[in-house]
């Protein structure tokens, strides 16, 4: 593909999903009708823009934990918070022996798997900036497998990509999620829809709450 037709494609996925967030419910869990599901399910662990749009329907969600990672504004984001004259940035899961990530595990319907599975691959590697691994992931609702291991679709930084800006220091980050702005929108507004639904499902991310006030007292300034 050249160039012109990689930005074409690019263009044409950002008009087909809705800018707006599909707010998911404030109950932070929701449980599968049928326990036996668990079995066979299709997990995709949720830690950024996931959680606020998934651009599909999950069937079950549920709080989760990724041990061995952390979230991080670690990817220049080109295509959809900012551009490549100016760009912004967006959250991954980079490799951090002893950390853990708490975000949301959600479970596709059976009959959508391989359309989900499509969808996200177009999503999310969009610049091939991720790795898309499967990792376990551990299930904290009350409900059908608490406290046991899920397998999940993971999306993990790679840190040999020219896009990679996980060892950029957090006041140069609230730098630039102030100012840069992409065809989806704000980069703020991704910081902030994320930390919303964050703490609508009573996750506590200090990273994140310390990244919305710094870039807050530069928009203020």
């Amino acid at each position: 593909n050249t160039p012109r037709m990689h930005s074409q494609r690019i263009a044409r996925f950002i008009e087909s999903t809705s800018l707006e967030p599909r707010h998911a419910s404030r109950h932070s869990c929701t449980m599968t009708a049928n326990p036996n599901d668990q079995e066979r399910a299709f997990w995709v662990f949720a830690y950024g823009s996931l959680i606020w749009k998934p651009g599909f329907d999950p069937v079950e969600r549920r709080i989760a934990r990724l041990d061995g990672f952390t979230r991080r504004f670690g990817l220049a984001s080109e295509h959809y918070r900012g551009t490549p004259e100016q760009p912004g940035l967006v959250l991954g899961l980079d490799w951090a022996p002893g950390h853990s990530c708490t975000g949301i595990a959600l479970r596709v319907a059976p009959d959508e798997e391989r359309e989900v599975r499509d969808y996200l691959a177009e999503r999310e590697l969009v610049s091939y900036a991720y790795f898309e691994t499967l990792y376990p992931v551990t299930l904290l609702c009350e409900g059908p497998g608490q406290g046991t291991a899920a397998p999940a679709i993971c999306y993990v930084l790679d840190r040999s990509h020219t896009q990679y800006r996980g060892q950029m220091d957090v006041d140069t980050q609230a730098d630039i999620i102030a100012r840069a702005v992409g065809p989806s929108g704000p980069n703020v507004e991704y910081l902030e829809n994320t930390l919303a639904l964050l703490r609508d499902s009573g996750i506590h991310d200090p990273d994140l709450e310390e990244m919305s006030v710094k870039v807050a007292e530069r928009r203020a300034a």
